[in-house]
C-alpha cells in the first residue's frame, strides 16, 4: 500500500490534531484500504466492513501515529488487524446463530471459489497461531500480510533481525502444519 508524500504529510498533520487533514487523509486512503482488505477477506461485503472499521480505527488512533515509520507501514498494520478482527467477528456471529439458519461446517467448495476457500483456511490457521503463539503471529502478519521486509518487521517488533526471521520461519511452519499437505 505505497502512499504518496502528500498522504504521508496529511497523516503527520492529522496526528498533530488537524481535523481537516484527517478528513482528507481518510478520503485518500479509503480505496487503498478496501483493496488491502479484499486481499485478506474472501467476500467483498466483509472487505467493505473491515475497510470501514479500519478507517474508524485510523480516525480514533491517528494521535498514536508517531511518525517513526512511514504512515503507510502503520496503516498496513491497522488494516491487517482490522481485517482479521472482522473475520473473527463474522465467525463468532455465525457460530451464535442456530445450526438451522447457518451451517457450522466449512463452506461448500462447490459454491466458494478456491481462492476464497483458501483464504478462509489461512485465516483459520492464523487464528489458531495467534491463540497459541501470538508473538509468532504478529511477525507473520507483518511479513506475509503487511509485506514488510525482515528489517522492518524487526524494527516494528523491537527485536533483533535474527529473532524476527526465526519467528517468521516458525510461524510459517505452524501455519503449514495446520493447513496440511494440500497447501505446501
Amino acid at each position: 500500500m505505497a502512499l504518496d508524500e502528500l498522504t504521508e504529510e496529511l497523516a503527520r498533520s492529522a496526528a498533530a490534531g488537524d481535523h481537516r487533514a484527517l478528513g482528507e487523509l481518510l478520503r485518500r486512503i479509503e480505496p487503498h484500504v478496501l483493496r488491502h482488505c479484499a486481499r485478506i477477506l474472501p467476500y467483498h461485503q466483509d472487505a467493505e466492513e473491515a475497510c470501514q472499521d479500519t478507517l474508524l480505527a485510523v480516525a480514533r488512533n491517528i494521535g498514536r501515529f508517531e511518525g517513526r515509520a512511514r504512515f503507510s507501514t502503520w496503516l498496513h498494520i491497522v488494516t491487517a488487524n482490522c481485517a482479521r478482527t472482522t473475520y473473527r467477528s463474522l465467525k463468532r456471529r455465525a457460530a451464535e446463530q442456530s445450526s438451522d439458519e447457518l451451517p457450522t461446517q466449512k463452506p461448500d467448495v462447490a459454491r466458494v471459489s478456491v481462492i476464497a476457500g483458501s483464504r478462509l483456511d489461512l485465516l483459520d490457521a492464523m487464528e489458531a497461531l495467534e491463540a497459541s503463539k501470538p508473538d509468532l503471529a504478529q511477525a507473520l502478519v507483518l511479513r506475509d500480510i503487511v509485506q514488510l521486509d525482515y528489517n522492518e518487521v524487526a524494527e516494528q517488533l523491537g527485536i533483533p533481525l535474527g529473532t524476527a526471521k526465526s519467528r517468521i520461519h516458525q510461524a510459517r511452519k505452524y501455519v503449514q502444519g495446520v493447513l496440511g499437505e494440500d497447501y505446501r
